[in-house]
């Protein structure tokens, strides 16, 4: 076994034979890219949504700072409505980094050739979409959607424009995840029969009393597309991904993680299930309450009778079920049933997946060769849809849902429907 660092990752427990095929390959990669940049060669980054220290979450700043400090990067205008996290991300950037409170303003200027969307989920896709149709190049935090038929949109934007679009579901970009999808498409362990997306819990908390806006953010502004509510500081900055108004809490937190990587070892990541049941019953939410899932069980079946089971279960990852053995893959180990199944190298002949050992470098990598993200804006809204379909049916008690993944249509369920969209708060559209 090898432990080798590559992308700025030790990972450990990998097989040789795996590995030296990864390195010789991104060696050819950066041979083909310059070796020096000049003042048209540099590719200049605004930051819509960069963090702060406000409860010790830097929302936005880990993506915007991997990304300005990959070769020939400079972040050179960030936009936030907490007037510290301005400030706070402009001083780390440098003293000539501009700073907006308006995202559209720095949409507007020409100058910038990129972006890092880090801002709450609700804001993903208006800010996704405004910035395609500027000629932008886009980093989209994961889950990239908040509702389904705004994806479907996204999308389209996305296909008809000549832009890079990389979310950010790193895991993609991680040996371990990629080793064990491509054994998995390759048959290594027999036919799936299941596949385990195990998350973490989520909280809850509340009720939460109404306070005073704060001085130096912009709350109004903040809520943007989503409902009004009073203010209290348990509704931003982190937190804001326990409140259906805003994301889809652990379902669309980790679930956007690990569910990707069960349909990118499926091969169903540019489909996806055919039907949902959620299982168990849900917390019970009070008034000014968290209002998203802590606890889930649910069932998704795909065309080929193939069940993903995602709940708040089980050790953090995610494991390939077989008929010849399983696989489990995180972010720190991969490991099988036999650990055969992980040293016999893939014949010359196997299936091999889309090679990224950096995500932020693949993003910068494909703006300056034209070729798309490991994870595009299909990829990234798939993969959130089945985190949204999860929560229909959990809000609808966990009825079994029949869904149409050709269409992105639920079948003979009105009420189901209904819920892959909410209108947005006026002026906002998409």
């Amino acid at each position: 076994m090898l432990a080798r660092a590559i992308g700025g990752l030790t990972l450990a427990g990998l097989p040789e034979w795996y590995t030296k095929d990864a390195i010789a390959a991104e060696r050819e990669r950066d041979s083909q890219l310059p070796k020096r940049f000049g003042p048209n060669d540099q590719i200049n980054v605004g930051a819509i949504g960069v963090g702060g220290r406000k409860g010790g979450y830097r929302q936005g700043m880990g993506d915007t700072q991997r990304i300005g400090g990959q070769h020939g990067v400079k972040v050179v205008a960030i936009c936030d409505l907490d007037d510290v996290h301005r400030t706070e991300a402009a001083d780390y950037f440098g003293p000539d980094t501009a700073k907006f409170h308006d995202f559209r303003e720095l949409l507007a200027r020409k100058d910038i050739d990129a972006i890092v969307i880090g801002t709450p989920d609700h804001w993903h896709v208006p800010v996704a979409i405004a910035a395609l149709k500027a000629g932008k190049h886009v980093y989209c935090e994961k889950p990239l959607t908040l509702f389904i038929e705004q994806g479907r949109k996204l999308v389209k934007v996305y296909k008809s424009s000549k832009q890079v679009f990389q979310v950010g579901s790193q895991q993609r970009s991680d040996e371990r995840f990629r080793m064990a999808c491509e054994l998995v498409r390759n048959g290594r362990i027999g036919k799936i029969t299941k596949v385990l997306a195990n998350l973490p819990t989520g909280p809850t908390g509340g009720p939460f009393a109404a306070e005073p806006v704060p001085s130096d953010f912009d709350w109004e502004f903040w809520q943007g597309p989503a409902p009004r509510a009073e203010y209290t500081h348990e509704r931003t900055h982190g937190v804001f991904r326990w409140w259906l108004d805003y994301s889809g809490g652990m379902m669309t937190d980790w679930g956007a993680h690990h569910n990707d990587i069960a349909q990118w070892g499926l091969g169903t990541d540019r489909s996806g299930p055919v039907s949902v049941q959620a299982f168990g019953k849900a917390p019970f939410i009070g008034e000014n309450c968290y209002t998203t899932f802590p606890e889930f069980d649910i069932d998704y079946t795909y065309a080929d009778g193939t069940v993903l089971h995602t709940s708040n279960k089980g050790e953090n990852g995610v494991e390939f079920q077989g008929d010849k053995g399983s696989i489990f893959v995180s972010r720190s180990t991969i490991r099988a049933s036999d650990q055969k199944l992980l040293d016999e190298p893939l014949p010359s002949s196997a299936t091999r997946l889309y090679e990224s050992n950096d995500h932020a470098k693949n993003y910068i990598e494909c703006i300056r060769t034209g070729k798309p993200a490991i994870c595009d804006a299909e990829i990234g809204h798939r993969s959130a849809t089945v985190c949204h379909l999860g929560n229909i049916s959990l809000r609808l008690g966990g009825r079994k849902l029949h869904w149409d993944p050709a269409a992105e249509h639920f079948v003979g369920d009105p009420e189901a429907q209904a819920l892959v969209s909410r209108k947005m708060h006026e002026p906002w559209a998409v």
